[in-house]
């Protein structure tokens, strides 16, 4: 056994993963969908802290906590530090870690992945033991397809069926808002209503986008395929698009992965005022708001 480096408590935002675009290239035999998508990482998540304990165990709170389906043995933070005792040679490992589920559950912002991906950023930082980046990489593909791309916060880019991953170029410093309409969309469904499967890729990027202006002038020359299938099955999520759209300060909205969530994209400084006027006149959508960089 292995003696934890540190008794102190280690807390992280697991911050949303958002799909700025997400093209559909093709799929493979066995069913899985290749794509290319421009990732990034708003200050807006769900908020996991460890400390070392008797036992290993995961304690759940939070406004979406009850979203949480299945054991708590099965929740993909629980599975992320077993794997990691694994690798790392401890045994057992004794922590109690604390979700804070804030981000709505099956919304197309990743937020089990990013759970799962900061609890081993977490785990290694609290232990002192740092994985490799192969065998970090590795246990993160375990975990899901999603779960590599999460492992940094930095803007990233996702190929194949998500587990290709490179540095993305350097973003701008602007707002975002999301908002989720509280419904939920099967992911499954939405590929089942994709009728093209095999679109152009991103078109090329940048050395870096200088300005918000830049980012979404980019944006504009891509798209996200399974946002009309999804809006298809839940109109609401059209709504929203139409919503922020209407916003003077939004100056670009778009769905992210298979949905429900929207994002909108404004200058700095702007996000909270947009939430604010947002919650006003829709009271039974879920809004959030933070910062891109």
């Amino acid at each position: 056994m292995t003696a934890l480096r540190s008794a102190a408590p280690a807390a992280e935002l697991a911050r949303a993963k958002v799909n700025l675009a997400l093209h559909i290239t093709g799929q493979r035999a066995d069913g899985y969908h290749l794509l290319e998508s421009l990732v990034v990482f708003p200050q807006i998540g769900d908020r996991l802290s460890v400390v070392t304990s008797e036992t290993l165990e995961l304690v759940v709170e939070g406004p979406f906590a009850h979203d949480l389906q299945g054991p708590t043995d099965e929740n993909l933070v629980v599975k992320a530090a077993r794997l990691f005792a694994d690798a790392a040679g401890l045994d057992p490992l004794n922590l109690k870690m604390t979700l804070s589920k804030r981000l709505p559950v099956a919304s197309g912002i990743g937020g089990g992945s990013s759970d799962a991906a900061t609890a081993l950023r977490l785990l290694e930082d609290h232990t002192g033991i740092y994985l490799d980046d192969d065998r970090l990489k590795s246990i993160a593909l375990q975990l899901g397809a999603d779960v590599p791309v999460c492992l940094s916060v930095q803007p990233q880019l996702m190929r194949g069926i998500g587990g290709e991953v490179s540095p993305a170029p350097q973003m701008p410093k602007c707002g975002m808002v999301l908002v989720n309409p509280r419904l939920g969309v099967s992911t499954p469904e939405v590929f089942k209503a994709l009728q093209n499967r095999k679109n152009p890729t991103l078109p090329r990027f940048p050395d870096s986008f200088e300005s918000l202006s830049n980012l979404t002038g980019f944006l504009t020359l891509c798209r996200n395929d399974l946002q009309q299938p999804a809006i298809a099955i839940c109109p609401e999520i059209g709504d929203i698009l139409q919503a922020l759209t209407a916003e003077d300060d939004i100056v670009f909205a778009r769905m992210s992965g298979s949905g429900a969530t929207v994002f909108g994209l404004c200058e700095t400084g702007r996000e909270m005022e947009m939430e604010r006027s947002l919650r006003k006149r829709r009271p039974d959508w879920w809004i959030a708001s933070g910062r891109l960089a």
